[in-house]
């Protein structure tokens, strides 16, 4: 038990550890990477680890701090509690005067978009006011244990109006607390909160690790060998994308994007097309933000083949033929004007631009030769 059971990034770990040892810990820390990468796991166990009864700079799992913190594993019953204590009928006002604060250990506090409803969530769970307040004031109690922990998990879904409450934490940082943001990227952060954080970004971690992951947990124990490299290889470097990774719901809906991309570039009817587009933006059990991930993995193997028709490193090694069969038909222009093209939809979809507009707007320019 301990620092040692984490996947990949050691060098993170390692300066982890060593803020631990010297006791010089910082107010506030920024985690960056792709989902399932270990941004919370880390940001977790670092939490047992401030607050360990018997160890520095690492956790023994045994003793009663590092048992409670341990309960935010797996936050999802947590969230469940916490919506139906709120009850199902909550409106905005009631929203942001019961936050949703997942808190299993006294010092520890782990803080989430918050969905509203448990039956009917909203379209985009965010982290509110309500949560970012009373974060703003618990931070300066002073700790039962050794340290305050605040975990926010997807730190990107707050308004940046709302994160100007963060401000006045990282400018006065309270000596005996740290907040550690979780997010997919940098720049999806406000720069003034950016510049106060200590940053780490998580990088892939390689496949060959994964598949030794998958080999050790029974979700991959299951599946065969030449399954377990295929799910470390369509994980991008995410140790928790290839443990929830479904094979065959994956390839199909990869084949879905794929057959959307060769619609476009074929220039069939734009009603067959604009079906198509409506299926992938509003019918499927995917979230929209991962289907866009599909359509980059896609482009990055075309653009491969446009440049190496042998290409060996593909992201979708199970596509191999139908992507090498649309290569074909364009060229390395096509594939860069259509990743500028998604560039544009993704950001359009922060200022809430709507999904399947976008996708239209996307495949109606591919279709112009």
């Amino acid at each position: 038990m301990g620092f040692d059971e984490f996947l990949g990034n050691q060098r993170i770990v390692s300066a982890l550890r060593g803020m631990l040892r010297r006791g010089r810990v910082p107010s506030a820390l920024l985690f960056t990477g792709a989902r399932g990468i270990g941004k919370y796991t880390l940001a977790r166990m670092f939490a047992q680890a401030a607050n360990c009864e018997r160890l520095q700079d690492d956790f023994c799992g045994g003793c009663a701090a590092c048992v409670k913190i341990a309960r935010l594993t797996d936050p999802e019953p947590l969230v469940e509690a916490g919506l139906a204590e709120r009850g199902e009928s909550a409106d905005s006002a009631a929203v942001e005067r019961t936050p949703l604060i997942l808190e299993t250990h006294p010092d520890v506090w782990l803080i989430v978009p918050d969905p509203v409803r448990l039956r009917n969530p909203v379209a985009r769970p965010m982290i509110r006011v309500g949560q970012l307040r009373a974060v703003q004031r618990a931070a300066y109690f002073k700790p039962q244990g050794r340290r305050r922990v605040f975990i926010l998990d997807g730190a990107d879904t707050m308004r940046w109006n709302d994160a100007d409450l963060f401000l006045k934490i990282l400018e006065e940082p309270p000596d005996s607390a740290t907040l550690i943001l979780l997010a997919a990227t940098p720049d999806s952060m406000l720069p003034t909160i950016r510049s106060r954080c200590l940053q780490f970004h998580f990088a892939p971690v390689p496949v060959e690790q994964i598949e030794t992951f998958l080999q050790a947990h029974a979700e991959g124990r299951s599946a065969k060998p030449a399954e377990r490299k295929l799910l470390a290889q369509l994980a991008a470097g995410s140790p928790g994308a290839a443990l929830s990774l479904d094979l065959v719901e994956s390839a199909r809906l990869r084949r879905s994007v794929l057959d959307l991309l060769n619609r476009a570039v074929t220039g069939e009817k734009y009603g067959d097309v604009f079906a198509a587009t409506a299926q992938l933006a509003k019918q499927e059990n995917e979230s929209f933000e991962n289907i866009l991930a599909l359509f980059y993995s896609l482009l990055t193997d075309l653009l491969e083949f446009s440049v190496h028709s042998k290409s060996s490193f593909l992201r979708n090694p199970d596509l191999r033929g139908e992507i090498e069969g649309l290569s074909k038909k364009i060229n390395w222009e096509w594939v860069v004007r259509a990743t500028q093209g998604l560039d544009t939809l993704e950001s359009g979809m922060r200022r809430n631009i709507g999904r399947q507009l976008g996708l239209d707007a996307l495949v109606t320019s591919l279709s112009a030769r």
